[in-house]
């Protein structure tokens, strides 16, 4: 079983102190991996603490004031933070939505040019501006065409059962819940694939020998996770579903529009003299500027390193 996989051991030769490293995350599919080591003890209890936030933007706001080390972000809140001060580099890319990210509408919204004049709901963030900007563009229409109305996805149930939203750009848990009350999908992120991917960053400073053995540790129970939900789906969706909110016969389901990238996927990703993450970085940095979303083009200087990937391609 994979509670009896050994943690990392202490890297011969050192004489540092390894360092606990603190990680903020919501409840997404793509951060339960990292929750579920910790739940099952699969991650090191001296060197990694996972801190549950209620939203990506708190995520942000702990590391801009040093409470953590790190956190799951989406690659534009990584464009936003650095925007704003923080350095990040990735480490890890948890997850590409390819169908997970929706726009839902009420069933008498028949299509996506319906939408004209209706209430959309919208978090902040590039990547519901993306994926809504993407649909009107199929659509026909601009963004003045629409109503958008700011929501955050905590919120997406309670605005679309108190009929304050005709439609939304939402994704787990709340899809499930608006797809069982009648909601129908218009348009989805496997329309844009490549586009919207969750990573796993460390502020700049912390990436030293202190905090290796940590990062090292969370980014291995992370793959020892995966492997697990692969090879036990029905016993790991049983041991998800509570955190997630989500009934057990739903949890795989909800893992339907997700691609969890593997340890060789990952390299792909972020090593290498031009990593295949590059390309997606430099599509979401300009609809970011263009969108006025951060003052300028973003950096791409120490945006991602692969030196805490397990060496077991």
């Amino acid at each position: 079983m994979l509670g009896s996989l050994p943690l990392l051991a202490l890297l011969p030769g050192c004489t540092y102190q390894s360092k606990k490293i603190s990680i903020a995350a919501g409840i997404w599919q793509g951060y339960e991996l990292m929750f579920l080591a910790q739940r099952q003890g699969w991650l090191s209890k001296d060197l990694v603490h996972l801190a549950e936030v209620p939203s990506n933007t708190s995520s942000i706001h702990a590391l801009s004031s040093g409470i953590v080390q790190g956190a799951a972000l989406t690659l534009d809140e990584v464009f936003r933070a650095r925007a704003g001060g923080v350095p990040l580099t990735i480490v890890l890319v948890l997850d590409n939505s390819a169908g997970a990210d929706m726009l839902l509408a009420r069933p008498q919204i028949k299509s996506l040019h319906d939408l004209k004049g209706k209430r959309i709901g919208v978090e902040q963030g590039a990547n519901a501006a993306l994926m809504l900007a993407k649909a009107l563009q199929k659509a026909g229409l601009v963004a003045s065409d629409v109503k958008q109305v700011a929501v955050a996805i905590g919120d997406h149930v309670d605005a679309w059962e108190h009929d304050r939203i005709d439609a939304v750009i939402t994704y787990e848990p709340a899809a499930s819940h608006l797809l069982n009350e009648g909601a129908v999908r218009l348009f989805d992120s496997k329309q844009i694939p490549d586009t919207i991917v969750d990573v796993l960053a460390i502020r700049s400073e912390a990436l030293t020998e202190e905090y290796a053995e940590a990062i090292r540790n969370l980014v291995a129970g992370h793959f020892n996770t995966l492997n697990f939900l692969l090879q036990h789906p029905k016993e790991a969706a049983g041991l998800m579903a509570a955190h997630l909110g989500l009934p057990p016969d739903q949890v795989l389901k909800s893992y339907e529009g997700i691609v969890l990238p593997d340890i060789k996927d990952n390299y792909r990703l972020l090593a290498g003299a031009y990593p295949a993450l590059m390309n997606t970085a430099h599509t979401v940095s300009s609809f970011m500027t263009e969108s006025k979303l951060i003052p300028t083009e973003a950096t791409f200087t120490g945006l991602v390193s692969a030196a805490y990937l397990p060496q077991d391609k």
